[in-house]
């Protein structure tokens, strides 16, 4: 096993990159960041194990590239560019040194596809593994929860629901190759729509990334907005197959789409034609009122699931 110091060497060498952005990275108290006009966005997340993940089910790999892309979908929701990642890492004392590796491995995977250096962080012993990521970003003008205006179209940027049914699956011990194997994987290794961030920039009147589940996520949206939502379920995008595969597990289809959470897609605001459909799709409406409605493809309402909350 590793000393502290020989494993912060590890982890200083493994993430050793140059960016115009990060004039000091791993190695010193702090990391120093270039000065930009632009505004300065920060963010941090939490992935604590037996909270957020179960390791056993879920490779170590797979546990450190997910905790990176779950905090860089804040940076995307804002319409912003990721500049740079700190990691806190709480270990077991009997965590090994290979499933360090592996971790890390993963983490570094997820750095390098949003293209961000991690260039600092933490290292200490505890109970349970803890993963705590802060990124860093910038933008012009960045994209708030509180700009959606009567009139404008609600989008979502992805098919949503398959994370949640992903790890239903794997709870019910399918195998990732499968037929659930495009639900786990979103589940396993969820994406920042980092891709979209530049585009959301320059359409959004208001954003969220979707983490609690859509219902939920959208009334924070409405809440800080002053405004309602009239949302058609039959118009949310779904992966292939999605309520056959639902029902298959005993899962209600419309429930994972609404209420499962954890699929990091953005879900906005704008004006009716000035979104691309490469950027988003339709589903719904804002609205003068204070209520978020959810129709069926018949007109009928929809109850309005709870989503995700950490002390319920």
């Amino acid at each position: 096993m590793s000393t502290e110091h020989q494993r912060i060497a590890r982890i200083r060498a493994l993430f050793a990159r140059s960016s115009p952005s990060i004039s000091l990275g791993i190695g010193d108290d702090c990391a120093v960041l270039a000065a930009s006009a632009r505004a300065r966005v920060w963010t941090v997340d939490a992935a604590i194990e037996n909270v957020h993940f179960v390791r056993g089910p879920m490779r170590d790999e797979e546990i450190g590239f997910r905790a990176l892309m779950a905090a860089a979908s804040d940076i995307a929701a804002m319409g912003a560019d990721a500049t740079g990642i700190l990691c806190a890492l709480a270990l077991p004392a009997a965590f090994r040194d290979d499933e360090l590796d592996d971790l890390l491995s993963g983490y570094a995977e997820a750095a390098d596809a949003i293209g961000c250096p991690v260039v600092g962080g933490n290292l200490t012993r505890a109970a349970e593994l803890s993963i705590t990521t802060s990124v860093l970003g910038e933008v012009e003008q960045a994209v708030t929860r509180a700009g959606a205006r009567p009139g404008d179209g609600v989008f979502v940027s992805g098919a949503l629901g398959g994370a949640a049914l992903g790890l239903h699956a794997l709870r019910a011990g399918h195998a990732r190759e499968g037929a659930y194997a495009e639900c786990i994987q979103r589940f396993l290794r969820p994406r920042a729509r980092l891709d979209l961030s530049a585009r959301l920039a320059t359409c959004a009147s208001a954003a969220i990334d979707i983490s609690d589940g859509l219902a939920q996520d959208l009334a924070h949206l409405c809440s800080a907005s002053r405004v309602g939502v009239r949302l058609d379920v039959s118009a949310l995008p779904r992966p292939a197959r999605f309520a056959e595969l639902a029902g298959a597990l005993g899962r209600d289809a419309d429930e994972l789409v609404l209420a499962g959470g954890e699929d990091y897609e953005l879900l906005f605001t704008a004006e009716l034609g000035g979104v691309p459909p490469e950027v988003g799709v339709q589903i719904g409406t804002v609205t003068e009122t204070s209520v978020v409605e959810l129709v069926g493809g018949d007109g009928r309402p929809v109850p309005l699931p709870e989503g995700f909350d950490h002390f319920r």
